[in-house]
């Protein structure tokens, strides 16, 4: 046995707490531009419309579901500092375009949309960000760790928008420097901010950054991503395969907590609107606080859950979380008797949209709403007319609707840290960069698959519909996740090299 030394110790940690930034910046590159897409892309291209605009904003998911697994499968045999170099390169890249198509006289919505899903082609670096820490961590500190980094995603999304709010101090029109033809303003700021980060990230990768791994019990040893020479001993816990089963049951739970987390932000501001007669500005206002509240829950809770895993195990815990999502959802259902509000004026630009949105803090709808003009001088509110269940369903109440916020924001992150951290362990010592190139994968393809579900069932079957719904998908992954138990085990202890 090869007793980690000291300097190993701290040069490894500093490496996870790059990793922890890289995450983080990450999140930023997303969510620092999602309340101004929709203006930019009105400024740029008045030919653009509601439904491309969702395009726009699905299109990260769909370049960080591409390049997930890609990524990941380039870190299981290279050094790991190559891809998250480059896929930091291409968001840097992605940033700076997103701030020039106003430049090109025709199609800069198709710029747009080309540099939204090349940041998140970017973004698909969290798969190796992931699996270097499951590799760089015992099985003791994995679970602190994996709370860390998704710790470090919250906080990203919940300040990408106060880094846009300062920046729209700057203005509309901003400052322009006609030598190399950049408006800088409350559009592009955020971006070229978003730029310098990302190559301060690449400064701090090749100058803190180092490759590291150690066994389950933390044992220093070696890996193929390792360049040159290298110490620690070789594991010899590799031998023995990993369980397909427990991997593809821990895809499907995470797929679905990412499906019901991504209904539950899309559904927000519509549902506001019709049951409590919310107008635009202020559907907006108040879920925007509701969300970040939610936001600062989650972080909280990430760091409780650390310790509580200690106790209780990480099964356990999943399964206390998918049970609180299951009541958030529960409480929702329409349970009495008083009808909403109902919006006579079948207005064209109050339907709900059917289009395709996606993570995070800010709703595509919320955005939509936000901007689009009433064709009255006096906003209808009230459960549009056009929707046939608003004659006959109940309102949701307002606790009802507080409560499940609550709910949901407690089991989520919950839910989200122990998937990551139980597909981990799970997989062991075994290359986990395609591993958790897939479940990222399976994350983003929630995030987009989600909206589109609620957008068509709640428009034509209401509330009712689409929550039962939603609590049958999560009652299935509470059956899987029995099931499957026993087998949720890690690797080490599957093969009796350690005790549970």
């Amino acid at each position: 046995d090869v007793v980690e030394t000291q300097e190993h110790y701290k040069s490894r940690w500093r490496s996870i707490w790059i990793m922890y930034l890289t995450m983080f910046l990450s999140s930023v590159g997303f969510s620092i531009v999602i309340m101004s897409v929709w203006p930019y892309l009105q400024k740029v291209d008045p030919t653009a419309d509601a439904s491309f605009l969702g395009w726009i904003i699905a299109s990260y998911s769909i370049g960080q579901m591409v390049a997930s697994p890609l990524f990941g499968l380039w870190s299981n045999y290279r050094p790991r500092r190559e891809p998250l170099v480059v896929s930091t390169a291409i968001s840097v890249a992605a940033n700076c375009l997103y701030a020039y198509v106003h430049v090109p006289h025709s199609h800069n919505k198709y710029y747009m949309l080309t540099a939204r899903a090349l940041v998140g082609f970017g973004a698909g670096n969290v798969a190796v960000v992931r699996s270097y820490i499951a590799g760089a961590t015992s099985l003791a500190e994995r679970t602190s760790a994996m709370a860390n980094t998704s710790a470090c995603q919250a906080v990203g999304f919940i300040l990408g928008p106060v880094f846009q709010t300062c920046f729209t101090l700057i203005g509309e029109e901003g400052v322009t420097w006609k030598l190399i033809d950049l408006q800088l303003n409350m559009y592009t700021a955020p971006v070229l901010f978003g730029a310098l980060l990302g190559l301060i990230n690449i400064v701090l990768i090749f100058a803190i950054f180092r490759e590291h791994r150690v066994d389950d019990m933390g044992r220093q040893c070696k890996s193929i991503n390792f360049e040159g020479e290298e110490s620690g001993v070789l594991d010899q816990g590799t031998e023995g395969n990993i369980d397909q089963v427990a991997v593809v049951a821990i895809n499907f739970l995470f797929f679905v907590i990412l499906f019901v987390f991504a209904v539950f932000e899309t559904i927000a501001t519509p549902l506001t609107m019709d049951m409590y007669s919310w107008t635009r500005k202020e559907a907006v206002f108040y879920n925007g606080i509701i969300l970040s509240v939610v936001g600062i829950e989650s972080v909280i809770v990430f760091l409780v859950v650390k310790t509580l895993s200690k106790k209780t195990g990480e099964r356990a815990i999943l399964h206390g979380g998918l049970l609180i999502v299951l009541v958030g959802f529960f409480i929702l259902l329409p349970w009495g008797r008083k009808l909403p509000n109902i919006q006579w004026q079948e207005i064209k630009n109050n339907s709900i949209p059917r289009t395709t949105s996606t993570e995070m803090l800010m709703p595509f709808w919320s955005l939509e709403a936000m901007q689009l003009p009433s064709n009255h001088t006096v906003e209808p509110v009230g459960c549009p007319i056009t929707q046939s269940w608003c004659l006959n369903t109940p309102m949701i109440y307002l606790a009802q609707y507080i409560t499940s916020d609550i709910l949901i924001g407690l089991g989520y992150p919950v839910c989200n840290v122990m998937s990551y951290t139980l597909y981990s362990k799970i997989l062991g010592p075994k290359p986990q960069g395609v591993y958790m190139g897939w479940l990222t994968a399976s994350g983003s393809g929630a995030r987009i698959l989600g909206p589109v579900f609620v957008s068509q069932i709640y428009t034509h079957l209401g509330p009712r519909w689409a929550f039962s719904l939603i609590c049958g998908v999560v009652v299935v992954s509470l059956l899987l996740l029995e099931i499957v138990y026993k087998r949720l085990i890690a690797f080490s202890v599957r093969y009796g090299r350690m005790q549970e």
